[in-house]
């Protein structure tokens, strides 16, 4: 059976058919609009500010001399530490559920070394503060992964933020269309608070890092459980609300040990040992993603975040410290578009 016509052998024969000051105009308008949408995308990553990321190697994983190494990538940013001594820290892990064979939450180990290096740096006083989004019985994840232990060895106590009084706070852009959150009141009575999230994969919105950790922010006495009005309001529009609402001072990442695959649940353990830290949780989360072989320019909060203010191009971001080549997480099909090739 005979083809129809070929639509771009038609769309060529037509060009020809034009007088050539005409193909002239036509060529040099698709010239201009080619190069007007490239000068749109420098002006976009130009107007982004420029951030300082530290990514850290870390050697004997979450062993006794992490403290230490913690404290010399902390080194890098002087005025975070200035605004330490003397200060309430709130530290916020990402505690979701207890399963012993995967790395699911951010390791205790970790959370105690942040804790402690962060003393040693003249915090007066360092809280670690969690609202968990699955398990309802923070009492039974910190029993389980020993974490309450850990906490009381060194003197700093737990804060379930599901139980805890809300602060109401108004979104800057308010992408959820909520025009307010609830927000609980340790979080946002703190002098600084650090975000302290897992490096892993994520099943709704394909990484889940230092500004999705910001779900467990809002106590679930006031929404519920798993959080659903944020969940209804968009997930990304969610992160995206909390994160410029909230502000967080600074966030460091347990890549250590991180997830990939079907993530945050039920993914895989990848052996990444890397560290990444900073005070800006765009530009930290996209160093991070793109040590997971993954691109941030291609994941929805992240794009979002760019009209607030962040930064996520790799070329505004100095990132500081060790060589690591990135470990290519494996993420589930729907994803397939945030793997960098």
């Amino acid at each position: 059976m005979p083809s129809g016509p070929d639509p771009k052998q038609q769309a060529a024969d037509g060009l020809r058919l034009l007088s050539p000051s005409r193909r002239r105009v036509l060529l040099g308008g698709a010239t201009l609009l080619a190069a007007g949408a490239v000068g749109a995308n420098v002006w976009n990553v130009q107007r982004q500010p420029p951030t300082t990321v530290l990514r850290q190697r870390v050697t004997g994983g979450y062993g006794d001399d992490l403290a230490r190494q913690l404290g010399e990538g902390l080194a890098a940013f002087p005025a975070f530490l200035a605004k330490v001594k003397g200060s309430s820290v709130v530290l916020k892990p990402n505690l979701v559920e207890v399963h012993p064979d995967r790395p699911i939450n951010t390791d205790p180990r970790f959370i105690v070394a942040v804790a402690e290096s962060l003393l040693r740096a003249g915090a007066k006083q360092v809280t670690v503060a969690e609202g968990a989004g699955h398990t309802r019985d923070s009492e039974y994840i910190l029993e389980q992964t020993g974490l309450d232990a850990l906490l009381r060895d060194i003197g700093v106590p737990f804060v379930d933020l599901n139980l805890d009084d809300a602060a109401f706070v108004r979104p800057p852009g308010n992408l959820t269309g909520l025009d307010t959150l609830p927000v609980a009141k340790t979080v946002m009575a703190a002098d600084l608070f650090v975000s302290l999230p897992k490096l892993k994969t994520h099943h709704h919105v394909g990484v889940t890092l230092s500004m999705k950790n910001l779900f467990g922010t809002v106590p679930g006495s006031v929404v519920g459980w798993p959080k659903n009005p944020l969940h209804f309001a968009g997930i990304s529009n969610s992160i995206v609300d909390l994160w410029s609402a909230i502000r967080p001072a600074f966030a460091i990442v347990d890549g250590i040990v991180g997830m990939e695959g079907d993530g945050p649940i039920m993914g895989s353990a990848v052996d990444a040992g890397v560290v990444l830290m900073g005070e800006d949780l765009p530009s930290v989360d996209a160093a991070a993603t793109r040590a997971m072989g993954l691109r941030p320019e291609r994941v929805g909060y992240m794009v979002k975040a760019l009209s607030l203010g962040a930064t996520i191009a790799d070329s505004r971001i100095d990132v500081l410290g060790d060589e690591v080549a990135p470990r290519s997480f494996a993420v589930i099909d729907k994803f397939a578009r945030i793997v960098a090739h």
